[in-house]
C-alpha cells in the first residue's frame, strides 16, 4: 500500500481522518472484535523478532522485540507501546511491523513488566500512566540507536503512557524523540474506566482483560505473600474494583479514583511540546466520545484525529472496496505511521 494514496484518504486534521469501515461491519463493537480476532494484519511476511532483556533501574526486567527485518542504519526507529495485556504478538503491532518492514524502519515493541509472557520478579506490574518507565525505555533507545531518528507510538494503555510523559517533559522531550503518537487511548481514565465497565463492555471486555490480569496478579501473590487480599480479589468483578485492589496501591495511588485521577494524560495534553498525534474513533466502544480532548485542551503541537468509525484499535479496511472483502487492518498503522515519518 502507497503511504500517498493512504495518506489523500485519510489526512484529514480537521475534524479527523475520513475513514470509512466495510458496510458489513457496522458499529464500534463490530470494529474493534473483528479486527482482533479475524482481519489480516501485514501484507509481507510475518514478522519475526529478536529478543533482549533489560535490566530496570530498580533491579526488575523488562523484555523488548525488536523485528528482524533489514532497515538503513539511519532510518528511524519505531517503538511501539502496547495496551492493557497486549504484546508483540497483538494484531496492532504485528501490522505496525509489517508497515515499518515495508517502509524500511527499524521496529521495537518493549513489553511492560509481565506482559512479555513471564512474570517480572517486583511486587509492581505496570500501570496507565507509567511515564518514568516510558522515559527510560525512550532514553535507553535512544542511546543504543543514536544514529537513528526516534519516533514513538503508544496504543490505548500505552498511548495514554506515551503521551502523559510527553506532557510531564514538556520541552525536554524533544531531545529523545522526534514525534509522538497516541491510537484508540482512554486519555480521561475515568471515562474510559467507568464505560468498559457497563453492558456490553463488561460481558465481554472486562471479562476477557480479567481473564489474564487475575491469574497474573495472583502469581504476583505467590512471589510476595501478603501483597493484597486474595479472596477480594477473586471476587472483582470489573476493572475498577481490580484497581482498587492491585494497580493503584501497587503503584503508590490511594485507590482507583486517585489512580484514574494522576494517571490521566488528558490534564497535561497542553503541556506537549513535541509533535503529538491523538486518534481517537468517535464510536469507540471503550472511550466515550464526550471524554475526548478538543483543540482549546491540547498544545499547539498536538494533533487530534477524531474519526466516526473505526472502533477500539480496529480500523479494519476491505482490500477492494467498502463491500469487499479479504479485511485487514494497516490502514491505520499506515496513516499513523506516515504521519510519524513526516515528522521524523
Amino acid at each position: 500500500m502507497a503511504g500517498s494514496a493512504v495518506l489523500s484518504a485519510l489526512d484529514r486534521v480537521s475534524p479527523g481522518i475520513d475513514y470509512r469501515a466495510p458496510r458489513w461491519l457496522p458499529g464500534g463493537n463490530a470494529q474493534t472484535i473483528w479486527a482482533a480476532l479475524a482481519a489480516r494484519r501485514h501484507f509481507g511476511a510475518p514478522p519475526s523478532w529478536q529478543r533482549s532483556r533489560w535490566t530496570t533501574p530498580d533491579g526488575d526486567f523488562i523484555d523488548v522485540d525488536e523485528a528482524r527485518h533489514p532497515s538503513d542504519a539511519k532510518a528511524p526507529l519505531l517503538v511501539l507501546f502496547h495496551g492493557l495485556e497486549g504484546s508483540s504478538a497483538s494484531h496492532y503491532a504485528m501490522a505496525f511491523a509489517d508497515f515499518a518492514a515495508a517502509q524500511g524502519l527499524a521496529f521495537a515493541v518493549p513489553h511492560f513488566r509481565g506482559c512479555s509472557g513471564e512474570l517480572n520478579h517486583a511486587p509492581r506490574a505496570y500501570h496507565s500512566g507509567d511515564f518514568h518507565e516510558i522515559d527510560w525505555v525512550l532514553r535507553r533507545f535512544a542511546a543504543e540507536h543514536a544514529g537513528r531518528p526516534l519516533i514513538a507510538v503508544g496504543v490505548s494503555l500505552g498511548g495514554n503512557a506515551l503521551l502523559r510523559w510527553a506532557g510531564e517533559m514538556g520541552a525536554t522531550a524533544a531531545d529523545t524523540v522526534r514525534a509522538v503518537a497516541a491510537v484508540c487511548s482512554p486519555l480521561d481514565l475515568a471515562a474510559g474506566g467507568h464505560a468498559i465497565g457497563r453492558g456490553f463492555n463488561r460481558l465481554v471486555y472486562t471479562r476477557m482483560f480479567l481473564s489474564t490480569m487475575v491469574p497474573k496478579a495472583l502469581r504476583k501473590l505467590d512471589q510476595h505473600p501478603g501483597l493484597f487480599d486474595r479472596e477480594a480479589l477473586l471476587a472483582a468483578r470489573d476493572l475498577y474494583a481490580f484497581d482498587n485492589l492491585f494497580t493503584a496501591p501497587l503503584h503508590g495511588f490511594r485507590d482507583t479514583d486517585d489512580y484514574w485521577a494522576r494517571a490521566s494524560a488528558k490534564p497535561v495534553l497542553g503541556g506537549i511540546r513535541v509533535p503529538a498525534l491523538a486518534l481517537n474513533a468517535l464510536n469507540d466502544p471503550f472511550v466515550p466520545a464526550a471524554s475526548l480532548p478538543t483543540d482549546r485542551e491540547v498544545s499547539a503541537s498536538v494533533t487530534l484525529w477524531q474519526p466516526a468509525q473505526g472502533g477500539h484499535v480496529g480500523f479494519p479496511t476491505a482490500s477492494d472496496g467498502v463491500l469487499g472483502w479479504p479485511v485487514h487492518v494497516r490502514t491505520m498503522p499506515e496513516a499513523v505511521g506516515q504521519w510519524l515519518l513526516a515528522r521524523a
